[in-house]
């Protein structure tokens, strides 16, 4: 493929956001499972527990995060909120590749600690970032000291990322574009107000890693977190108020129009 020019990959993503930046995105996407909701808390709550099972067929992840919220009665603030001991029966039979039933209650259980003690999900991660932070890594990284303060296995703490690890926190990073961006398009909800667009940061998978290192937006081999600031600074300097904008231009080039 012909090198193309910094400009040139600019006017491409420009334009590929505004073709996969749309309603008719979410239908086939795992965000449709929060776009059932109104509510600040049922949203943010459906949007963690689907984001963090989104790996594998896209197909699987809306199935089984359908799943959840029934499992929740289509209420998952007020579940949480009144979760005990026999609501975990439920969930004993619930599986999505490696994240089990025990993995599911600890979930429920660390969120229902969260709101109880943390004053919810939005202040355990604002209250890890300030106005003068680059990006969202402390507010990842403190949002998860206070995900794990619950008693539980050391087997589900893989489930929340930890960028200081070197993670690249992939479904995180997308489970903070869904809260805090807001367009006229209608896919991202914008409900948190704590974190500037700014300060996101790419959600980089196999399709947005391989399409941004053919564009030639990144250098790094390795899907890290060190690979995540590389590629965001990148676009960043496309539009620094809303860089995580063109995760649309970058997946949809890839999952959409196999561009590798």
């Amino acid at each position: 493929m012909k090198k193309l020019r910094k400009n040139d990959v600019k006017e491409l993503l420009d334009e590929k956001y505004f073709q996969f930046n749309n309603r008719d995105f979410i239908e086939t996407d795992p965000i449709s499972i929060p776009h059932q909701f109104s509510k600040k808390e049922d949203i943010e709550i459906a949007s963690l527990l689907v984001a963090t099972i989104a790996w594998g067929q896209r197909s699987s992840i809306i199935s089984n995060g359908n799943k959840l919220m029934r499992l929740m009665n289509d209420e998952p603030y007020d579940f949480i909120m009144n979760f005990g001991k026999k609501d975990a029966l439920r969930f004993d039979a619930f599986v999505h590749r490696t994240f089990n039933a025990t993995d599911c209650v600890f979930f429920l259980r660390s969120l229902k600690h969260l709101y109880t003690k943390h004053n919810g999900l939005e202040a355990a991660f604002s209250k890890h970032i300030h106005a003068g932070d680059a990006d969202v890594k402390n507010a990842i990284a403190g949002f998860r000291s206070l995900f794990l303060e619950p008693e539980h296995q050391q087997r589900s703490e893989k489930h929340i990322s930890n960028p200081l690890a070197k993670s690249s926190a992939k479904r995180l990073c997308m489970f903070l574009r869904w809260m805090v961006r807001k367009d006229k398009h209608g896919v991202d909800f914008g409900i948190w107000k704590a974190i500037s667009p700014a300060q996101l940061c790419l959600p980089l998978d196999l399709h947005t890693g391989n399409v941004s290192r053919r564009l030639g937006l990144l250098t790094r081999t390795q899907n890290d977190w060190q690979a995540v600031e590389e590629i965001t600074a990148v676009l960043r300097s496309f539009d620094p108020k809303d860089p995580v904008k063109y995760d649309f231009s970058l997946f949809g080039l890839g999952a959409f129009e196999g561009f590798r």
